[in-house]
């Protein structure tokens, strides 16, 4: 089966580098009308320019493709507006949108300002949200729609310095359970993807090897397969990259039923614990980003 989005329209945010810009790319390349979202900001949110959107649009325009840009930032209520706004006007409706955009403001926790805490989770997930919220009744009305959220294994296992950004990003995982729900009778379908890939967000954390083998262009066939009208899941989580690809679930323990008849006592609970903690028959889990990383590089 050949995958095509002939008569499809898609709004990528941060679409004017690294896994955006590799996302519109292949939706284009596949027939998609793509709207070009980026403010041209640096990895922490500073500065602005309209040219990596322009890009992008002229990229896809000259292998043939159509695309519009626009420049608004996800974490302007009204700026989200206006992004649905141009798909509609440029394209005449919106089929897909794909949360990308972000920033890096990483620091411990006993360092982290709060103002960059919040400024974090309003781009992560409120921006999000903010985008979402803009489409939502267009896919509703229309009884259609196809959304994928960005999440990160730093909000899945964990990462030092990354408070906020992970607070964000695992925040996805809420907002996709309960829209997952809400979008079902209209065709909606939303889902996750944790990607592991080489952009300007990693450079100097990686070797450049690494960088390399983590291209963001491995992650989009399964953002892409997502946004089609084939995909048949919600409420998924896919990780990707690097070649690899899997389906992350949070997991339980058999556990452990102690007293129904009676309240349980602190010592009840401590008696029980090897078995409430015991992950025998669990599907494994990963503890860090860094286990995420080299998992997908085939290292562990």
């Amino acid at each position: 089966m050949t995958f095509r989005f002939d008569d499809r329209v898609a709004l990528v945010t941060g679409a004017g580098v690294g896994l955006g810009r590799s996302h519109a790319l292949l939706l284009a390349s596949r027939g998609a009308k793509v709207v070009v979202n980026d403010p041209g900001v640096s990895t922490d949110g500073k500065g602005g320019s309209s040219a990596v959107a322009e890009q992008v649009v002229e990229e896809i325009k000259a292998a043939g493709g159509q695309a519009i840009a626009n420049y608004d930032s996800v974490a302007d209520r009204e700026g989200a507006n206006r992004m649905i706004k141009a798909a509609i006007d440029g394209f005449g409706k919106i089929d897909i949108v794909i949360n990308n955009a972000g920033i890096l403001r990483d620091k411990s926790f006993a360092k982290m300002e709060l103002d960059d805490f919040d400024t974090v989770l309003k781009v992560h997930l409120l921006g999000s949200v903010y985008v979402t919220k803009a489409a939502w009744q267009h896919m509703i009305d229309q009884k259609y729609g196809r959304i994928v959220l960005t999440t990160s294994g730093s909000g899945l296992a964990g990462n030092y310095g990354q408070s906020n950004y992970g607070s964000a990003k695992a925040g996805m995982i809420g907002f996709m359970n309960n829209l997952m729900m809400e979008g079902a009778k209209y065709n909606i379908k939303i889902n996750c993807i944790s990607p592991v890939a080489g952009t300007r967000m990693t450079e100097g954390l990686r070797s450049e090897e690494m960088q390399k083998k983590l291209d963001p262009a491995q992650v989009s066939p399964a953002v892409a397969w997502l946004c089609s009208e084939q995909c048949e899941v919600t409420g998924e989580v896919i990780a990707a990259g690097g070649g690899y690809y899997s389906r992350v679930k949070l997991v339980k323990t058999k556990g452990a039923i102690l007293n129904t008849n009676k309240i349980n006592t602190i010592e009840d609970f401590a008696a029980a614990k090897d078995r409430i903690f015991d992950m025998t028959g669990a599907a494994p889990y990963l503890r860090t980003m860094d286990d995420e990383t080299r998992k997908a590089l085939g290292l562990v």
